[in-house]
Parts: C-alpha cells; sequence; structure tokens
C-alpha cells in the first residue's frame, strides 16, 4: 500500500470515529420516524389517486353495463312491437340490429373497463398494504424511541452517579475519618480526666489566714480532735 493510500486509510477511520462519536441515536431515530412519514404520506396521496382511478373506472364499466343492456331491453322491445303489428317488420329488425350493435359495443367497453378498474384495484390494494406496513413501522419505531429515550436518560444518570463514585478518594476519606475519630476519643479521655481530678486541695496555711481574715465562726473540731484534747487535759 502506498504512502497516499495509508494516510487516506487514516483519514478515513479517524472521520467514521468522529462520527460514531457525534452521531446520536435518539436523533437518528427521530430522522428516521420523520423520513418514514414522508414516504407514508407520499404512499397515501398514491393511493388516494390510484383509488380514485379505481371508483371512476369502475363506475364508467357499470354505466356500460347498464347502457348495454337498456340497448337490449330496446331491441327486445322493437321486435314485441313487430310481434303486435305495431311496427314494420323490415323497420323493426333493422332497428333492432343496430340496438344489439350498441349493446355489443357497450358489453365490450364494460369489460375492456372492468379489466381496467380491476388492475387499478389491485394496484391500490397493493398501495395499502404499503401504507399499514409504513404505519406499522411508524408506530414500532415511535415506542422503540420512547423506550430508547428512557434507556437514555437512565444511563446518563448511572453514568453521572458512577463517575463522581469513580472520583472520590474512599481511601483518604476513611483515614480522615480516622483521624478525626482519634482526635474525639482523646478529647474524650481528657475530658473524663478532668473530671476525675475535681478541685485540687486548698493549703492549709491559706485556709488559716484566711479564717483569721474573715473573722467568721471557728468550725466545730473534729471528735478526734476532742479525744485528744480530754486525753492531754486540755479544756
Amino acid at each position: 500500500m502506498s504512502f497516499f493510500s495509508r494516510i487516506f486509510k487514516m483519514t478515513q477511520a479517524e472521520s467514521h470515529a468522529m462520527l460514531d462519536k457525534f452521531e446520536d441515536p435518539i436523533k437518528l431515530t427521530e430522522q428516521g420516524i420523520r423520513d418514514l412519514r414522508k414516504d407514508m404520506q407520499g404512499a397515501m396521496t398514491s393511493l388516494a389517486e390510484v383509488k380514485g382511478m379505481a371508483i371512476r373506472t369502475r363506475r364508467n364499466a357499470d354505466n356500460k353495463k347498464k347502457q348495454a343492456a337498456d340497448y337490449e331491453r330496446k331491441a327486445m322491445l322493437l321486435l314485441q312491437k313487430m310481434q303486435s303489428g305495431a311496427l314494420d317488420a323490415a323497420d323493426a329488425e333493422r332497428l333492432a340490429t343496430e340496438a344489439l350493435a350498441k349493446k355489443e359495443q357497450f358489453s365490450n367497453d364494460a369489460l375492456r373497463i372492468g379489466e381496467e378498474a380491476k388492475r387499478h384495484e389491485q394496484m391500490a390494494n397493493k398501495l395499502q398494504a404499503n401504507v399499514n406496513k409504513i404505519k406499522s413501522t411508524v408506530s414500532t419505531y415511535e415506542n422503540e424511541l420512547t423506550t430508547l429515550k428512557a434507556r437514555s436518560k437512565t444511563a446518563s444518570a448511572t453514568k453521572k452517579i458512577n463517575k463522581q463514585l469513580s472520583q472520590i478518594d474512599s481511601s483518604g476519606t476513611i483515614a480522615m475519618l480516622e483521624k478525626m475519630k482519634a482526635k474525639v476519643e482523646e478529647d474524650e479521655s481528657i475530658a473524663i480526666a478532668y473530671g476525675e481530678l475535681g478541685t485540687p486541695d486548698q493549703n492549709v496555711d491559706d485556709e488559716i489566714s484566711q479564717a483569721l481574715l474573715s473573722g467568721g465562726s471557728t468550725p466545730a473540731p473534729s471528735q478526734s480532735l476532742l479525744e485528744l484534747k480530754k486525753k492531754m487535759g486540755i479544756g
């Protein structure tokens, strides 16, 4: 492969990759549905035209049949008049023959136009089947589009959540929580220790000085002090 061919292949591959990246399946589906609806509209227009031709042709064929039957009836009336003597035999037979010729002409026209109407009706049936098929396809695509949109929203939300979760530093967060837990436990231990220590003992000299300065009543001596004074003979 030549150098330019390789360059072309690389460029083509990159172009396809870019197209795949930028193509939105939902938008493509919506465009496909719009194209199908346009095709359906064209098919329905053709169907209406063919059905119109079939109706007109069939009506024309029926009219030709009626005219043929009418000329046959007229030929029979002419022969009846001839039979009753109301009309000359030669004239009656001549006119009856002309009427039968007209009847034959209209019968042939009715047959030919009837075949033409039959072809139009067959074409209309085929077009109707195509229209029904397009309608069914459009309905199926619309249902799939609704499902696709719902799945796309779910996938987008899931992708966003998973991306956020993937960006969380779980090890760092756990380490930070453990550090905070240790600090809280340390503070709680120190608080308990301070509570157990209570108020520190007051210096005896300070108490004596405070008692002398306050001038208040002397506290009652303890039982052990009274017993010691009694033993020593101190009043």
